[in-house]
């Protein structure tokens, strides 16, 4: 009855701790902070506008370009001139002047094909920007996810030390009063003193945990105070039991945002070859412009002279001879092919590999879940008992002693198997490219 008592009140008194608590972030909070905040997803989203803004006809060469130029110049010169039959003129102050304008359109009509092929992979890195801001964001999000998860699963070891402390104290109220009694003796008060104090310890080292995991999770949502105090919303590890290898290796093939950026390098390496190849191909330019000339003269039999009018130009052109440069870049370009071939096939091997991994992993943490839960019914019941002979004095210090580490152990090894099933579910959901279903 008195162990009942006991865990009622530390029930209550972390209830308090939870109440008093300045914030409460539950998961999807931590997750849609973190997105908003976090530095690395704000430079990674940058870098996608960058892509997407890269994506034109004119950046690809489909435009023509035109300028428009103007300049206005001047000369002020003396003169002296001598002739053959001894006569001689001078001027001095001559001062003429020129001013121009003029407007220049240049066009590729034909590259090789080169600019659809440029235009095409403008768009392929616009995907391909998109794919990276996603796979950091699928990222972050598993970092938050394991952090919450940690965060709670520190604060629950917490307790539990919090909860043995409770225990350890009432040992020693117990021990005091049969000193007191003559039924006990120092040594015995002493021994439980002993106990306490390294409850205690293990307590104030557990709080640090606590602080760092806190921290931890602080920087990834990129707030701006990292030591600032949070509860969180849940208060166990919720581990989904029903994952199952069949749907997530299709949605693995289907979904898996890191084999989709590798299928989006091979694409691009394709449009490198045909660009390279394009320059086999001859070109036409277009080029055409509309010009005007004021120049005035002082010494001249003419005052001013205006010129305009238009030009035109077409010029057609072949490479006939690169110094096999052109020939080294086509081969270059093919073997870049080949190995975003076989670096798509390595991603895809390696990511079949860690998905049968971490099923293996999770399926049998989940039935040592259930072990841990008999175990840990078991040694609570133990405790129960123990407790009552300790108190009739049928039990020793140390017997009471290794059952109450039983007890926090099997505590730990139930908490730690859950979190390293969750994170095995982490991971899963994260190969199979179902990680936003954590921000649903």
């Amino acid at each position: 009855m008195k162990i009942r008592i006991l865990r009622i009140s530390f029930i209550l008194f972390a209830l308090t701790n939870i109440a008093s608590g300045q914030y409460t972030y539950g998961l999807k909070e931590c997750i849609g902070i973190g997105l908003e905040k976090n530095f690395s997803i704000l430079i990674a989203k940058n870098t996608e506008v960058i892509a997407g803004n890269n994506y034109s006809l004119g950046n690809a060469g489909y435009l023509p370009k035109l300028d428009v130029t103007g300049r206005y110049s001047g000369t002020l010169n003396n003169t002296e001139q001598n002739y053959t039959d001894g006569s001689t003129s001078s001027a001095s102050g001559t001062h003429n002047t020129s001013a121009n304008a003029g407007a220049a359109l240049a066009w590729t009509l034909f590259d090789g094909f080169s600019v659809r092929t440029t235009y095409k992979k403008l768009g392929e890195l616009k995907s391909l920007g998109e794919l990276n801001s996603k796979l950091q964001i699928e990222n972050l999000i598993s970092q938050i996810v394991a952090g919450y998860y940690n965060y709670i699963k520190q604060l629950t070891a917490l307790h539990n030390l919090e909860y043995a402390l409770v225990l350890s104290r009432e040992r020693l109220r117990i021990d005091k009063d049969r000193y007191l009694l003559g039924s006990s003796s120092k040594l015995q008060v002493l021994q439980s003193q002993v106990y306490l104090n390294a409850d205690s310890s293990a307590l104030s080292k557990q709080y640090e945990v606590v602080r760092s995991a806190r921290i931890m999770l602080n920087e990834l949502m990129a707030l701006e105070d990292l030591a600032g105090e949070f509860h969180s919303a849940d208060t166990s590890i919720d581990v989904d039991v029903n994952l199952l290898y069949e749907k997530l290796y299709d949605e693995t093939l289907e979904k898996n945002t890191s084999l989709k950026v590798a299928q989006s390098n091979k694409t691009v390496s394709e449009f490198d070859y045909k660009l390279v190849t394009s320059r086999t191909y001859p070109y036409v330019n277009l080029s055409t412009g509309y010009s005007y000339n004021l120049n005035t003269y002082e010494n001249s039999t003419l005052k001013d002279q205006t010129t305009y009018g238009m030009n035109y130009g077409l010029t057609l052109g072949v490479n006939i001879f690169d110094g096999f440069n052109q020939r080294r870049s086509i081969a270059n370009s093919r073997i870049d092919m080949d190995n975003k071939e076989l670096r798509y096939k390595e991603i895809e091997q390696g990511i079949r590999s860690d998905l049968l991994t971490f099923y293996n992993a999770y399926s049998n943490n989940l039935r040592l879940i259930k072990l841990e839960e008999q175990n840990l019914a078991t040694a609570t019941e133990n405790l129960d008992i123990a407790l009552e002979r300790y108190k009739l004095g049928s039990l020793s210090g140390i017997d009471l002693r290794e059952v109450q580490k039983s007890l926090l152990d099997a505590k730990d090894r139930l908490l730690s198997i859950q979190y390293q099933t969750k994170l095995a579910e982490i991971s899963l959901k994260q190969i199979s490219g179902t990680i936003m279903e954590y921000y649903k």
